[in-house]
């Protein structure tokens, strides 16, 4: 029975129960890609597609509603990833990932629009002879999808050398300020009356509301960052799950008080998540992040699944040709002129560094939805274009988003980090020491099998010992076994603080 049926009112209970349908379903496919190295997000994207118009039956078509649900999407995806950023990590890449995030998005819209002038422009109607609606497919595909980029190197924890995670995430979570202005300068010109006359005029508001939008943006979430860190720690809730909720509004209040003094909310809500992820004394963090783990995979889930229901794959054949030819223009020609003449200037960053930079130009829901701007904005041919832009998106998402691990490995730049230390959700602060596992062997039983025979060093205490299944708590005539895994703490010892003198009361 073809799902049409469903496309009634928004809460109604066969809407809701076809959703959660598709959520149990999209959740359950997350283990197929995994096993296979197929990204999540494009699981959901073809989803969406299987669900939608063209497959199943599925009518879902306001893209008006499908704009503000990504939007919202997109706080909560970039808030988190700004949380779980080591700022200690992204200091030193700062000028790296904010030359990416700006001249590098210029670079790469500078050059596709001339190839897709050159060589695709007669291939599709919608494009037209206008060098202006080249540029603005260009700028609509010009940054980089902090989505994609978040989910893909963090979901399959990849660890890079050269600081190149923290550089990656930097400018993916700050580069679509720079593609979306240039969207929006674009299709001004393009409906402009006069676009030839007003175009030095449109250029220089152009550039002006850019940098107003950077600076203020990045003011108002360091301000409110701060702010926020100040209101984090002077409160106490009654109730441990009201701090994520607190921070969850900080997010959006961040966003709208940006927009409302005309800077860019998501450049403002990810340096204020940055901001109160690092400096910030967060109770019950891990609990707070874990939240917000299982939000950003709900907000991906459901704008991917909602930009794949608006997708019509019968209308994207007559595009394909041209897109593919971007596509493949943009991953092996523009994305890589934008990376090395960026990166130029800082010798530290090795060859392959940069290569496997140029490879990392991941799309995603960010492009999708600024696709979504002309549309709403009736540029003639923007449907046509939309659907180039969601096609090169499934192709960045299939050969790029399947390829980065294999591609960090063969150019020997991902290495394998220590296994997270179980701390049985318990908060540890850092002046307590370190947390270690430490795998019992058999030369570890060798001198005595008890744990009081392991004699520890100094500073060393095991706090926690899990043997298979079972978590036993240690004491010193305990019977140790090959294979149990010991949970240790390494800190300052009693016996290596110097003697304090009594004194008389």
């Amino acid at each position: 029975m073809p799902l049409s049926i469903f496309s009634v009112n928004l809460l109604s209970e066969n809407l809701l129960l076809l959703a959660s349908m598709l959520i149990i379903f999209a959740i359950l496919i997350t283990k197929v890609g995994m096993r296979f190295g197929v990204p999540s997000l494009l699981l959901f994207l073809i989803l969406g597609m299987l669900a939608g118009k063209d497959g199943l039956g599925l009518s879902f078509d306001n893209k008006e509603l499908a704009e503000s649900i990504g939007h919202f999407a997109m706080t909560i995806i970039l808030f988190t990833g700004g949380l779980e950023t080591s700022l200690s990590d992204t200091k030193p890449v700062m000028r790296q990932g904010a030359l990416l995030s700006t001249v590098g998005v210029l670079i790469t819209v500078l050059l596709t629009a001339v190839f897709i002038h050159l060589t695709a422009r007669g291939l599709v109607h919608g494009i037209g002879s206008s060098f202006l609606t080249c540029v603005m497919l260009a700028s609509v595909m010009g940054s980089t999808d902090s989505a994609s980029v978040f989910s893909i190197l963090r979901g399959k924890k990849m660890h890079l050398r050269e600081r190149l995670g923290p550089m990656l995430e930097l400018e993916s979570g700050s580069n679509d300020p720079m593609a979306y202005l240039l969207t929006i300068i674009s299709v001004s010109l393009i409906l402009s009356p006069h676009p030839v006359s007003g175009f030095f005029g449109t250029l220089w508001t152009g550039t002006w509301i850019l940098v107003l939008q950077i600076v203020v943006g990045f003011v108002v979430g360091l301000g409110l960052g701060y702010g926020g860190k100040a209101l984090i720690e002077r409160v106490s809730l009654p109730n441990n799950s009201l701090y994520s909720i607190l921070i969850l509004s900080l997010a959006f209040f961040t966003n709208s008080v940006a927009g409302l003094l005309h800077g860019n909310g998501l450049l403002a809500l990810y340096v204020a998540s940055i901001v109160i992820g690092n400096k910030a004394e967060i109770p019950h963090k891990k609990d707070v992040l874990k939240f917000f783990d299982g939000m950003t995979w709900l907000m991906q889930l459901l704008m991917f699944m909602m930009l794949g229901l608006l997708a019509r794959p019968s209308q994207m054949l007559s595009v394909a040709a041209p897109a593919i030819m971007i596509g493949l223009f943009m991953m092996l020609v523009a994305r890589p002129a934008s990376v090395f003449l960026c990166l130029l200037p800082f010798k530290d960053i090795s060859f392959k560094a940069k290569a496997f930079v140029s490879w990392v130009g991941l799309k995603g829901a960010g492009p999708i939805l600024f696709a979504l701007y002309p549309v709403m904005a009736g540029v003639q041919g923007s449907s046509d274009i939309f659907n180039i832009v969601f096609f090169i998106t499934l192709i960045s998402l299939l050969v790029q988003g399947t390829t980065l691990s294999p591609a960090a490995k063969w150019l020997n730049l991902s290495f394998e980090e220590d296994p997270a230390v179980e701390t049985f959700g318990i908060d540890i602060p850092d002046e307590m020491g370190m947390l270690r596992d430490h795998t019992v062997s058999e030369d570890d039983l060798a001198g005595g099998t008890t744990l009081r025979d392991l004699s520890l060093p100094h500073g060393i205490r095991v706090i926690m010992v899990r043997r298979g299944e079972r978590y036993l708590v240690p004491h010193g005539s305990m019977e140790l076994k090959v294979d149990d895994h010991l949970v240790i703490i390494m800190g300052e010892s009693d016996d290596d603080l110097p003697d304090v003198p009594e004194t008389d009361e």
